[in-house]
């Protein structure tokens, strides 16, 4: 049974008369996975940072396992300055280079005393450090930040860059390997996936899936919170509800909740209105004392609330007439910079109708090719043609206000609308009352991608080019917004690192793979089966312990069951060796402690059996999990 390592109790926010929660309650458990998520401005943030113990609740209390380590991502992290990525990742691992440097000390000063005694006190508390030290992975230090770093999408030419020549996106990402470097108990996480492409975000999965501690993560990307939580924390309207399951699981059971408190509450409300018309009809007849004391029941009735759904974008986007059947065409092209050439294309042809996603690593070029087409920046080489009557409409990844404008002068100001019709249009994106009249500047991103999104639906256009579109967006406006993006009658071509929406949206695939685009029909899973199937290559690793892959190996030819009756055996496994492992260090630890040298001897030469067993079950576990992906992917 796993144990409690962390309780959160009845903790309260407020900030002035604005209640943020109440009352909330959960437990986290060893090997934890939980989502914590909600809507926009429900508090997930500050309730992370009580957790972390960096903010202070106004009631309530935070219960945790003495001597718990936790490890904590801020949305917008610090890193600290004047040294190298790999230096500030290394600076992760501290306490572990701590115990290198008392190591080097030990043996300094055993190389200088001769007398016996002494001799064996520092011989006893060398064996001790160098123990603890290997258990750490204090020899490998080097090689587990760059294998995080590079999961993480750094290449090993960054390594060696200034942290102060990093980009916000390069900042977080760094931020995230020294969080995972830490290797915490208790790891909190708050935005993880922002600023990660997909390779990152497949990695850091498998990294989550994996680890040994605890996971409380707010994240905005559903296909992430699938493979990693098995546990759902619903934070809005000032309360906490916990729902088992992975995020699929939970809108179910959110949704069946919903239905069945809106029934009970409509059947209270018509029980209500029947003892009220009773009560007053008899009032004064001869049914008087039977109206009293049904008066007296009624105003003893617990009153149920109407349960509240959660805001969500009123979007829609209507098209401004139909475009012909061939919507743009293209020769070769190359894309790129006058000092820089990105990558080429194929011939490109766009038909009405179709939705194509544009994929591929940070930095490679898919915004640049996004402009390309629509003419912001000229190709290197090739034509561009549109096709008849195609009216484009442009969202920006981070677009550009007049910052000193309220969002209702944006809006009167980009589109002939009378105030009421621009005030009734702002509501319909979640800018009610006196939010008109927010500056821009005052913005939260969320917010921003909102008004973005207002303007882009002014323009009726017939073809949408989409940058990251539900960047900055909570969970319910991405939903929303991917069933307005579904029910589009005209084409799309978007950017994107959002899976879950690349698989229900897109009917093909651009994928700019080294220095070429290639066209995949299908979404995004029907891509990722024909590269397994095509160009099979090894995942980055994540083992964190050796610098080394696991060896290629062929297609498996078993079935589903049967990896998943090994993966379960390996599991058990691994909890046996973690328990020995654990009761060996303890025992070395006493057999130090006496100075016991033969027990000493015997006991590490016992534990690095056990390190090198623990570790040969991990790897087998992770090739066990890329098996079954593969077997489902194939299936």
């Amino acid at each position: 049974m796993p144990e409690t390592i962390l309780t959160v109790d009845s903790v309260s926010k407020h900030y002035g008369a604005y209640e943020l929660f109440q009352g909330v309650r959960f437990h986290l458990l060893e090997r934890d996975r939980v989502a914590l998520v909600g809507p926009n401005g429900a508090g997930k943030s500050t309730l992370l940072r009580i957790v972390a113990g960096l903010e202070q609740p106004d009631s309530g209390r935070i219960i945790a396992q003495r001597g718990l380590r936790i490890g904590y991502l801020p949305q917008e992290p610090a890193v600290p300055s004047g040294r190298s990525v790999l230096e500030a990742a290394l600076d992760a691992l501290s306490h572990v280079r701590a115990l290198g440097e008392e190591l080097a000390t030990l043996a300094a000063a055993l190389a200088t005393v001769h007398d016996p005694a002494e001799q064996a006190r520092l011989l006893t508390t060398y064996e001790r450090v160098s123990t603890r030290f290997e258990a750490a992975g204090g020899y490998d230090l080097d090689v587990r930040a760059r294998q995080v770093l590079a999961g993480l999408g750094f290449r090993d030419e960054e390594l060696l860059q200034p942290v102060e020549q990093l980009s916000g996106g390069q900042r977080t990402r760094l931020a995230l390997a020294r969080a995972l470097l830490a290797d915490p108990n208790l790891l909190l996480l708050d935005e993880p996936t922002n600023h990660l492409d997909l390779e990152a975000l497949a990695w850091l999965e498998r990294f989550l899936q994996r680890f040994r501690g605890t996971v409380l993560v707010v994240a905005h990307d559903r296909y992430f919170l699938d493979q990693v939580t098995t546990r759902t924390l619903e934070l809005s309207f000032g309360r906490l509800e916990e729902y088992p399951g992975n995020y699929s699981q939970y809108l179910v059971l959110r949704a069946q909740r919903f239905a069945e408190r809106l029934a009970a509450y409509e059947a209270q409300q018509e029980y209500i209105r029947k003892e009220e018309a009773f009560i007053q009809r008899y009032r004064a007849g001869q049914r008087a004392r039977e109206a009293r004391g049904r008066a007296t029941k009624l105003t003893r009735l617990e009153r149920l609330e109407r349960p509240r759904e959660i805001e969500r974008l009123q979007l829609r986007l209507t098209q401004g007439g139909q475009s012909g059947r061939t919507i743009l065409t293209t020769t070769p092209l190359v894309i790129g910079y006058p000092n820089r050439q990105l990558f080429r294309t194929p011939e490109l042809v766009v038909q009405r109708g179709e939705r194509i996603a544009i994929i591929g690593p940070n930095g490679v070029g898919k915004t640049t090719l996004l402009r390309t087409l629509l003419g912001q920046l000229p190709p290197l080489a090739g034509t561009i043609r549109f096709g008849q009557g195609v009216k484009p409409a442009y969202l920006a990844q981070e677009p550009r206000f007049d910052e000193e404008r309220t969002v209702l002068e944006t809006l009167l100001r980009r589109h002939a609308l009378s105030e009421r019709e621009a005030r009734n249009f702002a509501a319909r994106f979640l800018f009610e009352g006196d939010e008109v009249f927010k500056p821009v500047s005052a913005l939260s991103g969320g917010e921003r991608r909102r008004l973005a999104l207002a303007l882009l639906a002014l323009e009726r256009a017939n073809v949408l080019l989409l940058d990251e579109p539900t960047n900055h967006l909570d969970l319910p406006s991405r939903e929303a917004l991917e069933a307005v993006l579904a029910d589009f009658e005209g084409t799309i071509l978007f950017v994107s690192h959002d899976r879950y929406l690349i698989d229900r949206l897109a009917t093909t695939v651009w994928a700019i793979e080294g220095d070429e685009l290639v066209v995949s029909l299908g979404n995004f899973t029907d891509y990722q089966r024909r590269r397994t199937a095509e160009r099979p290559e090894p995942p980055r690793t994540t083992t964190l312990d050796r610098g080394r892959s696991a060896p290629p190996r062929a297609a498996s030819r078993r079935s589903p069951r049967q990896v998943e009756r090994e993966l379960a055996q390996v599991e058990h496994m691994i909890e046996e060796l973690e328990e020995r492992a654990q009761q060996l260090a303890e025992d070395l630890d006493e057999a130090t402690a006496r100075q016991d040298v033969e027990a000493i001897a015997e006991l590490g030469a016992a534990y690095e059996t056990v390190m090198r067993d623990l570790e040969q079950a991990y790897a087998r576990w992770e090739m066990l999990q890329e098996e079954l992906a593969g077997l489902h992917v194939g299936g």
